[in-house]
């Protein structure tokens, strides 16, 4: 187990049928992953007919994470429900083995 950094949870989201509209059904499996570095990206506000708050953070996921996360995995972090916000990047030196890990950047919509 890591001994720096934070734990956080990947929900991975697996398609598991189709309803009666044609539309996709998911499934979710959480998978926790220690040994991540949060920080955050930033924050806006929307006035506009409601108030809406969109949050992001970034999280490095360690390389040899359990799972790699997709545009349409979710991740808790901190209690908090964020979607993933496009694919993750896999960082890797061109000079050494080194694999620092996934950067994943993270939303999340209030209001």
């Amino acid at each position: 187990m890591a001994s720096r950094g934070e734990t956080v949870t990947v929900i991975t989201r697996t398609k598991t049928g189709v309803d009666g509209k044609g539309n996709d059904v998911y499934g979710e499996t959480p998978t926790d992953v220690a040994g991540a570095v949060v920080w955050p990206t930033g924050s806006t506000e929307t006035l506009q007919r409601q108030d809406q708050v969109s949050t992001g953070l970034t999280v490095l996921l360690p390389a040899s994470s359990p799972v790699k996360p997709t545009a349409i995995s979710a991740m808790l972090v901190r209690g908090d429900r964020y979607e993933v916000d496009g694919n993750p990047s896999d960082w890797r030196s061109p000079f050494t083995s080194r694999r620092p890990g996934y950067e994943v950047h993270l939303t999340r919509v209030t209001g």
